[in-house]
């Protein structure tokens, strides 16, 4: 009996003391458990940035920040005395004001959430000095962009909160549900540089929810960065005067200093005021640009594909020359009898025919082009011909995007051996079947931002540097890299005198 009791003791001592030892090290050593009751008094309130405003080339604003508010409430303090008034005073329903409420309430009663988003100055002007007879309603001030000017709006694009499939996507880990991100334009494209960096500030609630100030006296917290500032080519003074000459019309108007590859001008019209997609009316107004018939969001200079027509003949010049096919004085009947053509002219050189735009004269350019009889086979001859001349005007910027800083650029189409391999189910085929792009017409498609940088490249003889609408990525940090690049044609520069001189 006594070596029992002693063994009982001593398993009473020994597990007291395992018990001791456990809680010296969760209360003294392992911070695990402090850390998770600081959790629950600690909350974390973002703080947005400034986002990036974007000027024009002489200064003048194209985009800039505009205060916004949300109203958010903290249902448990919320009282449900004069309801039907607060409604009255912040503009909605009574109905509107049970769903809101629901919605925060289930989400959580003692941490604040938005209840109506995005008012504007005005709007909390009218309402900041009722607020403070309704408790748990309180306004939070972040920034939304306005734009001064009514174009540009294919250009500039617009911004919105972060979609769900957005947020999936996103591998750098910035970005939070209810974030705001470029989601078109120069907003999306440049958005890394625009968006800034968000801060953190933590506050310590007690257990009702009540503020009691900053954690630790702000030794966590951060402070947000600005975006950065973007200079933009354009000249605004410019593209207000290019938008009246697209008055009710339907098409594109681009000027780009040849020198650089600035874009001066950008219009794609019809289009919309940038200022509709701005503030709480954004998704009513997307959704009635959206269902116009017109089209205002399809950003024609960069989408829209054409046939080039009496253009394409100038490249074909350049092109023929290169080869040696062709030299100025070179003098073409204009037979009608195979292809149309217009006005009253009858045996042009080079000249002639680029001023008289002569259908026949570059019908039989190409077809020199094409079949040179370096093979006996009319169709292997042809085939042989096209894929060198094929090689020839893609060094020109077209049939592929040609890397404009604005997303969903299209690459036209430069029709190839496979391409008509596939339209004649792999059979023969030869210039006689073809022969239609030779005029800018048949299966030539080109996108109106390679028809400037194509004139622009007949300015300078040769060369060009990618269009671009962004001048400098803050004050004097200048392009991205890639819009510093020459493009070289592989045309001598004596060949483009003529097509500039015609």
């Amino acid at each position: 009996m006594n070596e029992r009791k002693i063994i009982l003791q001593i398993s009473v001592v020994l597990i007291g003391l395992v018990f001791a030892y456990r809680l010296l090290n969760l209360q003294v050593f392992d911070s695990t458990y402090a850390q998770k009751a600081e959790s629950n008094i600690i909350a974390r309130e973002i703080q947005y940035p400034h986002r990036g405003v974007i000027f024009d080339r002489n200064g003048e604003l194209l985009v800039h920040n505009k205060p916004e508010f949300d109203l958010m409430v903290i249902p448990r303090e919320v009282s449900n005395e004069d309801i039907a008034e607060f409604c009255e005073i912040i503009d909605i329903t009574r109905e509107e004001y049970e769903t809101k409420l629901g919605e925060a309430t289930r989400y959580s009663r003692v941490l604040p959430s938005i209840f109506k988003k995005q008012l504007s100055q005005e709007e909390f002007a009218a309402i900041q000095d009722f607020l403070v007879d309704y408790p748990g309603f309180f306004v939070k001030a972040r920034t939304g962009r306005s734009y001064p000017y009514p174009t540009l709006a294919n250009a500039l694009g617009y911004v919105s909160e972060i979609t769900g499939s957005q947020l999936e996507k996103d591998t750098s880990g910035y970005y939070k549900q209810g974030d705001y991100i470029g989601q078109s334009g120069l907003e999306s494209y440049y958005e890394e540089y625009l968006r800034g960096q968000r801060g953190v500030k933590y506050k310590v609630r007690n257990v009702q929810g009540e503020e009691k100030g900053s954690f630790r006296d702000g030794e966590y917290d951060t402070l947000a960065a600005a975006g950065i500032d973007l200079i933009s080519t354009i000249d605004i003074e410019l593209q207000l005067y290019a938008d009246t000459l697209m008055t009710n019309k339907a098409g594109s108007v681009v000027a780009i200093e040849p020198s650089t590859g600035e874009i001066l001008v950008f219009v794609s019209g019809p289009s919309y005021d940038p200022e509709m997609l701005t503030g709480r009316k954004f998704s009513s107004n997307f959704s009635l640009i959206a269902s116009d018939t017109n089209k205002p969001l399809f950003n024609r200079p960069l989408m829209a594909q054409y046939r080039p027509g009496s253009i394409f003949k100038i490249m074909q010049a350049m092109l023929a020359l290169e080869q040696g096919v062709v030299t100025p004085n070179t003098r073409i009947e204009c037979n009608r009898g195979i292809i149309g053509c217009h006005g009253s002219h009858y045996y042009e050189d080079l000249t002639g025919a680029i001023q008289h735009s002569c259908n026949p004269y570059f019908h039989q350019v190409m077809r020199r082009m094409v079949q040179k009889g370096k093979v006996e086979s009319a169709y292997e001859d042809s085939r042989l011909g096209l894929e060198e001349w094929e090689e020839m005007a893609k060094r020109f910027g077209f049939g592929s995007p040609l890397g404009i800083d604005l997303p969903n650029e299209k690459g036209g189409l430069i029709p190839n051996v496979g391409y008509y391999d596939r339209a004649y189910n792999n059979q023969p085929w030869k210039y006689s079947n073809i022969y239609s792009i030779a005029i800018g017409e048949g299966e030539n498609l080109i996108v109106p931002i390679q028809m400037a940088n194509f004139v622009a490249t007949v300015a300078n003889r040769g060369y060009y540097y990618t269009p671009h609408l962004i001048k400098s990525i803050g004050e004097d940090d200048g392009p991205l890299p890639e819009y510093l690049e020459k493009h070289e044609t592989g045309i001598s520069g004596e060949h483009f005198e003529i097509a500039a001189n015609a």
